[in-house]
């Protein structure tokens, strides 16, 4: 799909925007996380024919304020979105898709039953959730520890796979649990063949370094 010379220009300003905003931000939800989505979401969005420009909006926006560093607050986020792209003067039925794939993008909002699906909603989550695996993952879990002050691990405390949405959010067990919580319950949530594709791999490289660290921390090897 191409995009239109308007809609381009509306990409790019959308792009400005969020890397002004979240510059700063903590480094698993900065503005290089943005990024990596975005990429993800084009390459996943051509082999599902899906709506690009919708597709590319909801990517740079999808984590504009997320509500973990907000107090919680699960409206800022898709208001700020929303005001932005009223202002360039997006088309109403695009502006919409984007606010509900803001609302029901993120993993915490899987314990509900989902209010809203579309394919452009599954290709924009997927490449989420792919930054949540793999090597860039592991980075990003670890980094957000260390910012919540999380143990690395604690082998009294064990893994809880059975959160409720709130048990979720508030949750600040040590990070190797949230392995277990999130991280590799991720590979059996995604929802286009490309997105399947690519997480079996990822998923594969947090096993093998899941092996490495319990061997290091017994000091085996």
């Amino acid at each position: 799909m191409i995009l239109s010379d308007f809609q381009q220009e509306i990409i790019q300003k959308t792009s400005d925007f969020v890397r002004q905003t979240l510059a700063g931000a903590e480094g698993g939800h900065d503005w290089w996380h943005i990024y990596r989505v975005w990429r993800s979401a084009q390459k996943i969005a051509a082999e599902e024919n899906a709506d690009l420009f919708t597709v590319e909006l909801a990517a740079f926006l999808h984590d504009i304020a997320d509500p973990k560093f907000h107090d919680g607050d699960e409206e800022i986020g898709p208001k700020m979105a929303r005001d932005f792209l009223e202002k360039q003067g997006v088309e109403l039925p695009v502006l919409e898709q984007v606010d509900k794939i803001i609302r029901n993008i993120s993993f915490k909002n899987s314990f509900e039953n989902p209010g809203f699906r579309s394919k452009e909603l599954a290709v924009v989550q997927d490449a989420d959730r792919l930054d949540a695996i793999g090597a860039i993952g592991i980075a990003r879990a670890f980094n957000y520890g260390g910012f919540k002050n999380c143990q690395l691990y604690d082998p009294g405390i064990p893994p809880n796979q059975v959160l409720t949405k709130e048990e979720y959010k508030k949750s600040i067990s040590p990070t190797i649990n949230h392995f277990y919580e999130k991280l590799l319950l991720l590979k059996d949530l995604m929802n286009t063949t490309a997105g399947k594709r690519i997480a079996e791999e990822r998923h594969r490289f947090m096993e093998i370094y899941l092996d490495q660290f319990y061997n290091e921390w017994e000091g085996e090897l």
